[in-house]
């Protein structure tokens, strides 16, 4: 049976869930989260023509992949309706077809939505990363390096572990990005020891929710970077994650992506990732299918005016598209 194919619609249903079940048997290889709201949990990449999503395992999910008839086929279901049809795609670094590593498992910040500073997980070693880095070439997958942290003792510390690094990833030749809070002036240094792309993140362009969700950090020092980073890399060169489900309006949205599309950054809309860990200590909801298609919609028509262009990324998130629906790629 020919693949049954990802609609928009039916990316933003599955985004909107974000989780499935899934027979163990079945799954190439599940690595679970290590960054940012989604650390901790183990997930599985689902691919159906050129459409990808990331669903999180989860035994009492609505939706179900399962065996179907035809060599490595499987479907997605929703209350014993098939969704979509096509295969399970290995990831062995976080996303398929990269080397994505979180450096610093560890956070000194403590945005409400996030578990990593609850969770104070592992530090990598140089050869922890490049042994990941060649598992990926092994199987014959290495298509790019992406490289994020969280923040063990300083911002600085973790641009220095990363400047620290690249030299080894030279060898690989294939394209490196880099998410990491920045330091002022570490673009250039990063553009000069051979990165491709940089995604700085703002979380949200809300300000009254950024004090409350992310009151340790500044929003206008991170916007800084940015037009910084633009200025180093150019347009199409630099994302920043762009958190939706925190109470924001949409008019809120908007008004963030026209920001940031305007200085030539591409705004990766990330649903909120509801954790066990912070319940209770900020506002989140999983937005709905209907308005993921419409921010995403609103998100193209902006990069259109701004010639912004998700589909030449070469690294991190736009390059894998699974978590997000990404304009010109899904639709």
């Amino acid at each position: 049976m020919q693949s049954k194919p990802i609609t928009p619609e039916i990316k933003a249903f599955l985004i909107s869930i974000g989780s499935v079940s899934v027979d163990s048997s079945l799954i190439p290889r599940a690595r679970g989260s290590t960054a940012g709201p989604g650390a901790g949990t183990s997930s599985v990449f689902f691919k159906s023509g050129e459409k990808r999503v990331r669903l999180s395992i989860k035994k009492d999910s609505p939706l179900s992949i399962q065996k179907v008839e035809g060599e490595g086929n499987v479907a997605v279901f929703y209350e014993g309706k098939e969704l979509a049809r096509g295969k399970l795609e290995p990831a062995p670094a976080h996303c398929p077809e990269q080397a994505f590593i979180t450096l610093c498992e560890r956070c000194i910040f403590d945005c409400k939505y996030c578990p990593v500073p609850k969770l104070q997980g592992h530090v990598k070693s140089e050869e922890e990363v490049l042994s990941i880095i060649d598992e990926v070439l092994q199987a014959g997958n290495l298509k790019a390096i992406s490289l994020t942290s969280g923040v063990e003792t300083s911002i600085e510390g973790e641009v220095e572990r990363v400047l620290k690094l690249l030299p080894a990833l030279k060898k690989y030749n294939v394209p490196i990005g880099v998410s990491v809070y920045p330091t002022e002036g570490c673009s250039r240094k990063f553009y000069e020891a051979g990165v491709s792309e940089v995604k700085y993140n703002v979380e949200t362009m809300d300000r009254e929710i950024f004090k409350k969700v992310c009151g340790d950090l500044s929003l206008d020092y991170i916007l800084d970077r940015l037009k910084e980073a633009v200025d180093v890399f150019g347009k199409n060169r630099v994302f920043s994650n762009f958190i939706i489900g925190l109470g924001e309006s949409d008019d809120s949205v908007g008004g963030g992506i026209e920001a940031l599309a305007k200085m030539g950054v591409i705004p990766v809309l990330r649903p909120v990732n509801p954790h066990p860990l912070r319940i209770g200590n900020c506002f989140t909801e999983r937005p709905s299918p209907e308005r993921l298609l419409k921010l995403a919609k609103i998100e193209a028509e902006v990069l259109t005016k701004n010639g912004l262009n998700p589909r030449l990324a070469k690294t991190m998130c736009l390059k894998c598209t699974g978590c997000d629906l990404v304009p010109f790629v899904d639709f």
